[in-house]
């Protein structure tokens, strides 16, 4: 371990120190929001919100290559249609009382067809590779300070408005007699939802992305009885996914993205057969 830590220290291992420090950084707004998405029962959001972004950036790309609008960058294109699909999804859900999973799907397969529609319109080469799988060991210092805006974003109102979040992620109902605005903040925490995702979907990609919010917060409720240490044990755990995964992969040259989500895949198992074997006793 010695003799890696100072082989971490060379110069042309720069891309892996970026790398570990984007996943130690994206790991808390990932715990905090997953930690709730997971305990609204709304995991399947993140799937959607992602495939909505990819539709934003083909809607975008085509806007800059056929109708030169060169201002609008396939960032902002999956901002747009990641941020619609998430709003649209609360908006339906609160407005025509439709389950959630059912808006979801149906959002999920719009705005993918929709990108696709673009994309097949829109001339020249077209990596979606990158969208989905990412590469985590290929980021620079922009990365990082994204991801601590990203970071102050997303950490700033769930400490300030932690009650009123505590109250809607586990009786909707009982908080909205005590005077919250249960709305409000089911809308605001899809808005950032799909604002993390689109944020670190360049970072680590669609796939790894959706996992990362979904796997760590699901084994740290295995665990937990409290918001608030789920948030931290589900932050603490996608860092430890995000690292272990890194060094195996750059040690044994296997591609980082898939390697961190198996991890995280079969810690979740453990947890979940562990979690079941001492409710059974």
């Amino acid at each position: 371990m010695i003799a890696f830590l100072r082989e971490l220290m060379q110069p042309e291992w720069m891309f892996l120190r970026y790398a570990l420090l984007v996943g130690a950084l994206a790991s808390l707004s990932l715990g905090v929001i997953g930690t709730m998405v997971v305990t609204r029962r709304i995991s399947s959001l993140a799937g959607a919100s992602a495939h909505a972004a990819l539709g934003g950036v083909g809607v975008a790309l085509f806007l800059q290559r056929v109708c030169m609008w060169t201002g609008f960058t396939p960032m902002l294109g999956a901002v747009i249609g990641a941020m619609a699909a998430a709003l649209l999804v609360g908006v339906i859900h609160l407005c025509a009382k439709e389950r959630e999973d059912t808006i979801i799907n149906v959002v999920w397969a719009l705005f993918m067809s929709v990108g696709l529609l673009f994309l097949a319109r829109t001339p020249g080469a077209i990596d979606l590779q990158g969208y989905l799988f990412g590469n985590i060991v290929l980021l620079d210092r922009s990365a990082i300070w994204r991801t601590m805006v990203l970071d102050v974003v997303v950490l700033a109102p769930t400490v300030l408005f932690y009650n009123n979040i505590l109250a809607m992620s586990f009786d909707a109902t009982f908080a909205e007699l005590r005077g919250i605005r249960v709305k409000i903040f089911y809308l605001g925490l899809l808005a950032l939802t799909a604002l993390t995702i689109v944020l670190l979907i360049d970072v680590v990609g669609i796939i790894l992305v959706i996992a990362l919010l979904t796997l760590p917060a699901a084994t740290a409720g295995c665990f937990t009885r409290h918001l608030w240490s789920m948030m931290i044990l589900s932050s603490i755990l996608s860092w430890v996914f995000v690292t272990a995964g890194l060094l195996v992969s750059s040690r044994y040259e296997f591609p980082a993205g898939p390697m961190i989500v198996v991890l995280a895949g079969v810690v979740y198992v453990v947890g979940l057969a562990v979690s079941s074997r001492r409710k059974a006793r």
